[in-house]
């Protein structure tokens, strides 16, 4: 059996993913709601996920959902578990360049790399790529420097 998956998204109550797909061969769109059995708000959301995309019964609807996008959506049910809002739960798949990452705990660290490493490789320029360009060498316009109390004190002759 083929099955081309549209999308995904997940129930809040009782706890579910639900995955739009189409039927290859009839073309026919079909939805199905995957519950999501054993899981807490104290639950791991990789191994859940895991466990849902191996599972005999739901791995041939899952084959085209990305692991990546099964553990998100395990993300926001756990976070709506914890009581946190859906727009708390998005705004951490978010990447804020002023957010400060000493102040997160390992697992969030983890999830913020991984995303910051799936932007780099999209952006990344190959060797292979049409608009690859050897050496490139880019002049960046100086920002006007503050001065500071210790450069005037320290102009020693150096």
């Amino acid at each position: 059996m083929s099955f081309e998956a549209k999308r995904c998204g997940v129930q809040f109550s009782p706890p579910a993913v639900v995955l739009i797909y189409e039927h290859k061969e009839t073309k026919a769109v079909r939805k199905r709601v995957i519950p999501v059995r054993n899981f807490s708000k104290y639950s791991d959301y990789s191994t859940a996920a895991e466990r849902l995309k191996n599972n005999p019964r739901h791995r041939d609807y899952l084959e085209g959902v990305s692991q990546s996008q099964l553990e998100k959506l395990h993300i926001i049910l756990r976070d709506h578990m914890q009581g946190f809002s859906l727009e708390h739960s998005l705004a951490s798949f978010r990447l804020d360049p002023d957010e400060d990452l000493n102040k997160l705990d390992d697992e969030e660290l983890a999830r913020k790399k991984g995303q910051m490493d799936e932007v780099f490789e999209k952006n990344r320029k190959r060797k292979d790529d049409p608009d690859f360009v050897y050496d490139l060498e880019m002049d960046f316009t100086k920002s006007t420097q503050e001065k500071c109390s210790w450069d005037d004190e320290s102009d020693d002759g150096f």
